[in-house]
């Protein structure tokens, strides 16, 4: 459902079908679960969206695995150091989750905030990339 209503928003109005995606995203997907971290980064990709947004899924995609950054520090990096919830809402319609990395988008203070597809899988992902997740809540 989020999927759908994601592609809409980027896309208008899309029909899916079901269908295996190409070969060359399965193998990349599959090393990455794998412990072949650096293999997301063999997908390509492209995505509608306005151009904050797609800054804000680019800066995302240099994040490498394994690290973490705040909502502040992305929106600093690119030059808007005020511009925490833009960051945010352009993290959060991020139409390719895991592929472009918004799991590492951080608080602050070090907390898991806001993740589309819950906070577990969040807090799954970082774990699985070798962050230290010690004093946060499971």
């Amino acid at each position: 459902m989020r999927l759908k209503q994601l592609l809409r928003l980027q896309y208008g109005a899309v029909s899916l079908k079901d269908a295996r995606a190409p070969q060359k995203i399965r193998a990349a997907l599959s090393a990455y679960f794998k412990g072949d971290l650096a293999s997301l980064g063999t997908i390509e990709w492209r995505v509608a969206g306005t151009p904050f947004q797609r800054k804000v899924w680019m800066a995302l995609a240099k994040i490498p695995p394994g690290a973490t950054m705040s909502y502040g520090a992305l929106a600093a990096r690119l030059g808007m150091p005020k511009a925490l919830r833009a960051v945010g809402h352009a993290n959060g319609s991020n139409p390719l989750s895991v592929v472009v990395p918004c799991h590492r988008l951080i608080g602050a203070n070090g907390s898991l905030v806001k993740y589309g597809s819950g906070l577990m899988r969040k807090r799954w992902l970082l774990a699985h990339e070798g962050v230290d997740l010690k004093g946060q809540v499971r």
